[in-house]
């Protein structure tokens, strides 16, 4: 039995365009590989959708015939299918960066994706830990590893997270030449689409690493990654995810206490301190304030919480 025909989702000059963007967005805008994955699949789904709605494949001239009740009928589509409203905001940022490039090439209109109001995401605020539950996730004595050097690798990695408010892809990304050594207040972090910052270390961090880098059984070259695995590879994410969840069980956390989970609590905390949102913002590596205003409505809340708990007639 012949298989059926793959979907033709879009002409062949078309999926070229949609190359070309995606180049334009890694090369120039420097986008992480993660949201151009995401822009990618959002886009080849609004085009498969254009396939079924207008009976054939698209081409660029297509595009450029597009309106409003197209768009919404896509989205439409995806609600029905179950997709999440930030999922859904996400696939209306891609498709009109799509547009807007073939746009400023004279090749399509972005009227109708600009016309299209996001579709409203659920309000979710970050869940922090508590400074005590935070301060046992970074404690090496408290990790849970036949190897020693392994226990105080995992810490390490977690008080970066905790004291610098990294992302854990930022700590793993470091290499042995950028590592924090005692004495040395600032480290120069890479973060999302390539961007740079500086962040101060505490010296507490700085031990860490330093506890790790004397067990750490693996010759570290000053360009190679700081953080190893078992086998002395690169440092794996889901390593330091599973760690993580071995402690919440050994020390009664909630599903919640996860690596992230950390870079929240160095937000929260340092603004139940007394810190202002322009250097939080600034220490997190957000591109926009709005994104960090987050942790004022998780204070507001915790503020909430104690007040109810302890006021005699609440």
């Amino acid at each position: 039995m012949t298989a059926p025909a793959p979907l033709v989702i879009a002409t062949p000059a078309l999926m070229r365009l949609v190359s070309d963007w995606l180049d334009h967005l890694g090369s120039e805008r420097r986008l992480a590989d993660k949201t151009l994955v995401a822009y990618d699949r959002d886009v080849r789904q609004f085009l498969s959708f254009l396939t079924l709605h207008n009976g054939g494949a698209p081409g660029p001239e297509a595009l450029g015939a597009l309106l409003p009740a197209d768009i919404r009928a896509f989205f439409a589509s995806r609600r029905r299918e179950g997709i999440s409203g930030e999922s859904l905001a996400r696939g209306l940022a891609g498709l009109r960066s799509f547009l807007g490039y073939l746009e400023r090439q004279g090749l399509a209109n972005a009227a109708a994706a600009r016309a299209v109001r996001a579709p409203r995401r659920k309000k979710s605020l970050p869940k922090p830990v508590s400074a005590e539950a935070a301060r046992r996730m970074v404690d090496a004595e408290e990790a849970l590893d036949e190897e020693p050097w392994i226990g105080v690798r995992n810490a390490a990695v977690l008080t970066l997270l905790y004291g610098c408010g990294l992302r854990i892809s930022e700590a793993l990304s470091l290499t042995r030449a950028q590592a924090p050594e005692p004495g040395v207040e600032v480290i120069r972090v890479t973060g999302k689409g390539g961007k740079q910052r500086i962040v101060p270390v505490l010296p507490i961090v700085s031990e860490a690493v330093a506890a790790y880098i004397a067990l750490c059984p693996y010759p570290l070259a000053a360009d190679g990654a700081l953080f190893r695995g078992a086998r002395g590879g690169p440092l794996s994410p889901r390593i330091i995810q599973l760690a993580v969840q071995r402690l919440r069980g050994a020390l009664n956390l909630p599903d919640t206490a996860t690596p992230h989970a950390l870079r929240h609590s160095f937000a929260t905390h340092l603004l139940s301190g007394g810190g202002d949102l322009r250097t939080i913002q600034e220490l997190l590596g957000h591109a926009s304030l709005s994104t960090t205003q987050v942790y004022t409505d998780v204070e507001t809340e915790r503020l909430l919480q104690v007040y109810k708990q302890a006021h005699p007639r609440a």
